[in-house]
């Protein structure tokens, strides 16, 4: 059987270990919560990019090969 000393010593590094984890959540918590916002903001760029696009970002569109050719030919 555990001393009341002992049982204390195993209490506080229960303790701290305990504020490490919380102190680790919440920067893992903020970490993920700046990545989203850059998701968002990306997400943002590509459909104002998409908007951009000459074929109005329709990727799979059809295009004439004749308009690709460079004006040398």
């Amino acid at each position: 059987m555990d001393s009341p000393q002992q049982i204390i010593e195993r209490l506080e590094n229960l303790e701290i270990k305990a504020s490490f984890t919380e102190d680790l959540l919440d920067q893992l918590n903020m970490t993920i919560f700046r990545q989203q916002e850059l998701i968002d903001r990306l997400t943002q760029e590509v459909i104002q990019l998409r908007q951009q696009a000459p074929d109005g970002g329709a990727g799979g569109a059809v295009r004439n090969l004749r308009d690709e050719l460079p004006p040398h030919y």
